[in-house]
């Protein structure tokens, strides 16, 4: 008899093991399954004003943003900016052009034809953006012009008017990427797949910002920027989160965490410093 009992609390011991093991590889499979439905995209609101890109995209965004920040320039240099990339090549570096322009290249479809620069500077998306202001500087009033027409000076293009319908996004992602609307950015990522390395984040930070005062904390970035800069930083983080396997933005009072979508969340974290996390590679580092 003792012996049967034996056996029975060994079989619901087996079972309920069995139980949860299967549990947990139906939990695992679910989060797994879950990941891969996530639409990854990066949005930006301000007022009433609203905008959506892929992570590329909106990287790209950043790049064209920041270049506007670190020149001094006004929010309404990089919306004139966005809505031309945009129109241009769909906010990507593209290198081939079309019927109108069979040498463009680039993110605004420069042509070495026309004077913009060789190829490779075309293609190299820092210039690309530097020639654009550099051309939009140029015109008298740009800041108070139509976008199509500021654009249209630029640009000379055959469809001015096309510009237009970019101005909305424009002005959604340059206001949250200035940091003029905090928390106006925010993206919706899968999970790294990969590590990531703050130092490579420092780099990218300083060839966009120029002359940012960050330190290396482990895998996390400390960077020296309060206000508008704070805010326009953390954009740019949380922007080009998808490449560089950031997982956590944190500035002013709120937190951005890749996982699980939710957006900007409040936090007890001062104004005065952006920290920005990347996920460890395999080895720990």
């Amino acid at each position: 008899m003792a012996r049967r009992r034996g056996l029975r609390r060994l079989a619901v011991l087996l079972l309920t093991l069995a139980l949860a093991a299967g549990g947990i590889y139906t939990a695992a499979y679910f989060v797994q399954r879950s990941e891969t439905l996530v639409s990854e995209r990066c949005t930006a609101t301000a007022g009433d004003r609203t905008g959506e890109l892929a992570p590329d995209q909106a990287a790209n965004a950043a790049l064209i943003t920041a270049a506007a920040v670190r020149r001094g320039l006004p929010a309404r240099a990089a919306t004139i900016a966005l809505a031309t990339a945009m129109q241009e090549s769909k906010l990507r570096n593209i290198g081939h052009g079309d019927q109108a322009g069979p040498d463009s290249r680039g993110l605004f479809q420069q042509r070495p034809s026309q004077g913009w620069g060789t190829e490779a500077q075309i293609m190299d998306p820092y210039y690309a953006v530097n020639a654009f202001y550099d051309a939009l500087v140029k015109i008298p009033g740009y800041e108070t012009l139509d976008i199509t027409d500021a654009a249209q000076q630029v640009q000379r293009s055959a469809y001015p008017k096309a510009y237009a319908q970019h101005e909305e996004m424009g002005r959604a992602f340059a206001s949250g990427l200035t940091g003029q609307t905090p928390a106006g950015v925010q993206c919706t990522l899968r999970s790294p797949t990969a590590g990531g390395n703050s130092a490579t984040v420092v780099t990218d930070l300083d060839q966009a910002y120029g002359g940012v005062d960050a330190q290396v904390d482990g895998d996390t970035l400390v960077v020296d920027a309060g206000g508008a800069l704070g805010w326009s930083v953390a954009a740019w983080a949380v922007a080009n989160a998808k490449d560089l396997a950031v997982t956590r933005v944190e500035v002013a009072g709120r937190t951005w965490d890749r996982p699980g979508g939710d957006g900007w969340q409040a936090a007890g974290v001062q104004d005065g410093q952006v920290r920005i996390t990347v996920r460890k590679d395999d080895a720990g580092t």
